[in-house]
C-alpha cells in the first residue's frame, strides 16, 4: 500500500504522540508506585512497564474481537430480517436499529 507524504506524516506524528502518552504514563507509574529509583533502576522499570502495559493492551484487543465476533452473527441475522423483500416490487423495510446493550 503506497502512502502519500501527508499520509506517512500523520501516521508517524500519531506513533510520536502514542509514544509520549505512554512516556507520561510510565514516568506517572514510578511516581504512583512511591519507589525511589535511580536511573537505571528506572529505565528498567519504565521498560517494563511498557512491556506489561502492550501484553494488557494485546489481552483486551483479543477479548473486544472476541466477543465482536460472537455478535456478529446475530448482527447479520437481525439485518438480514430487516432487509429481507417479502414480496415483489416492494422495497426493504428499514427502521431505526436499537443495540439491545445501549438501552439501559
Amino acid at each position: 500500500m503506497q502512502m502519500t507524504p501527508e499520509q506517512r506524516n500523520l501516521m508517524r506524528q500519531r506513533e510520536n504522540m502514542r509514544r509520549q502518552t505512554i512516556t507520561r504514563e510510565a514516568d506517572a507509574a514510578v511516581r504512583d508506585s512511591g519507589l525511589q529509583l535511580n536511573a537505571q533502576e528506572r529505565a528498567r522499570f519504565e521498560s517494563r512497564y511498557i512491556q506489561e502495559r502492550r501484553r494488557v493492551e494485546q489481552s483486551l484487543r483479543q477479548q473486544l474481537e472476541s466477543e465482536r465476533q460472537k455478535e456478529i452473527p446475530a448482527l447479520i441475522q437481525q439485518l438480514r430480517k430487516e432487509f429481507q423483500i417479502d414480496e415483489p416490487g416492494k422495497s426493504p423495510v428499514t427502521k431505526p436499529a436499537s443495540s439491545p446493550k445501549l438501552q439501559k
